[in-house]
């Protein structure tokens, strides 16, 4: 897919996704600033923003999300919900679509850095009513299928190490 340089790029991140898929599939963490800048991938960055979760013991939290925010992202942070019978639920999907649909008419290009097949109607939605592109980056080997399809570009995160921090 060609990428001109003078397309406005919003980039959103799905932090837990991204974590448990390097952690599972590498055991490793991912190298944010590498994600930012395949990305991007020489265009105009409007906006990049990364989704996390804090835990119950979020002694080690503050540091990475520091890290994030000198690497350029804006974070955002909600708190991990823990349901009486002890199942745990930290996702942000409807916060990612909701700024994802806000910035379709602001920017020529959306990237979802997440495999997580639950944006493939935000894909879709994006592409036929804002006329922006929806490129999506993550590890292949935990990616939607569907999702690899209806995206405009897929970055496959797996492809290269320098996506990964030891």
């Amino acid at each position: 897919m060609i990428k001109h340089l003078n397309q406005r790029v919003a980039v959103l991140v799905d932090v837990s996704n991204m974590y448990h898929s390097a952690k599972n599939l590498y055991k490793r963490h991912v190298n944010f600033k590498e994600v930012l800048s395949a990305s991007v991938a020489g265009r105009q960055l409007i906006r990049a923003k990364a989704y996390a979760v804090s835990s119950e013991t979020n002694d080690d939290e503050t540091p990475f999300f520091e890290a994030l925010i000198q690497q350029g992202f804006e974070v955002a942070v909600k708190d991990l919900q823990v349901f009486p019978g002890g199942a745990r639920k930290a996702d942000w999907d409807v916060g990612i679509a909701m700024d994802a649909i806000r910035l379709g008419n602001k920017v020529d290009v959306i990237v979802i850095v997440s495999g997580d097949g639950d944006y493939l109607p935000l894909v879709e939605y994006l592409q036929n009513t804002s006329g922006c592109l929806v490129e999506v980056a993550a590890f292949k080997r935990t990616t939607s299928a569907k999702l690899i399809e209806a995206a405009d570009d897929f970055i496959d995160l797996g492809d290269n190490k320098k996506y990964l921090l030891k």
